[in-house]
Formats: C-alpha cells, structure tokens, sequence
C-alpha cells in the first residue's frame, strides 16, 4: 500500500527554509509515502465567508489537493510568535464548512522552522491549535527545525543528515499512522 502526502510551506518567500526542510522531507520520504509540496500558497485569497459558496478556482484547486492527498505535512515559520497570516488564510477557506472539510480527520504532520534557537516552536503549536479546531488529526510527533539558516545549502538543500533522519521519521510516523487507519478500515 502507498500514500500519497502533500507538503505544504507556510513561507512564501522563494529561499524559504521551511519549504527547504520540505523538500528534504520529500527527500527522505520512503517509497510508499510520496511526499510532494504544493506550491500555490501564496494565489489564496483571502477568506471572506461572502464568497464561501462559490470560492475563487485557487481557493477550489487547494481543496481539491488537500482532499486527494492520505495526509499533509506543514513546515510552518514563525512570525511574531504564531504562524504566518497566509498560511493561516489557506487554513481557514481548507475548515469551512465546519466537520465536513477535508481538514476533518485529515492526518497532518506539523513541522516549526527557524532560524532562531526554537525551531518556531510557539508557531507550531499555534498551528497544531488550528488543525486541531479544525477537526484534523494532528499527529504527536513534534519536530522542531531550529536555526535552519545553517542547516540549508546556498542550493537551498538541506545539509544536515541529523534533521534529515528527524524528517524521515517524522513521515514514516505519519505513514504508520495511515496505515493503522487503512487496516481498521478494510
């Protein structure tokens, strides 16, 4: 059996660490959990319950990824000790409507990076706070990615085989967890 995970980066800037350490995540990935990043974050709209019922094609297409994928991994920075407004944007259209959004019951990994000595820890767990309001099955496993800018190449790859091997475990942990859920269900 294989699963199919999207990553999705809190960052929008292109030399993001955070895309970065998804991409390593991708990297590390085993065979049987494809991890690949979606890149769209940054054409969302802003949520406006007004248009909730005919969102915007950006809107519909990220909803459309989410609800393919068997789980998600988020690598999310940290910006004035939360997580950043657009991925928070992206979060808010992916809930609605509430406990019938393909946020509910969606297995997620949830990664914090930065280039502090925290590795966004406040960040994730005010991302993990959302997900979980929003109904997703956050998983336990927490990786921190603290200073990143010295754990990522000029190539924008990460270097260090240490948050690599914490990377791989962190998907395979997702990995386990759908598969827990595959065999319950057949």
């Amino acid at each position: 059996m294989s699963f199919s995970l999207v990553g999705i980066s809190g960052s929008l800037r292109a030399a993001a660490f955070s895309t970065a350490v998804l991409r390593a995540a991708s990297e590390v990935a085993p065979a049987d959990a494809a991890l690949t990043l979606w890149p769209d974050l940054a054409v969302v709209p802003p949520f406006n319950e007004d248009h909730e019922a005919d969102p915007a094609p950006a809107v519909t297409a990220m909803v459309e990824v989410i609800a393919a994928a068997d789980g998600l991994v988020i690598a999310t920075p940290e910006y004035n000790a939360g997580i950043p407004g657009q991925l928070k944007n992206a979060l808010d259209w992916a809930s609605r409507p509430y406990g019938e959004s393909v946020l509910t019951g969606k297995p997620v990994a949830v990664i914090g990076v930065s280039p502090s000595d925290y590795g966004a820890d406040w960040s994730q767990q005010a991302l993990r706070k959302v997900l979980s309001a929003a109904g997703a099955d956050v998983l336990e496993t927490k990786v921190c990615v603290p200073r990143a800018d010295s754990l990522v190449d000029d190539a924008g790859r990460m270097a260090d085989a240490a948050t690599a091997g914490r990377l791989r475990d962190l998907v395979v942990d997702l990995r386990g967890l759908l598969q827990r859920r595959a065999e319950v269900a057949s």
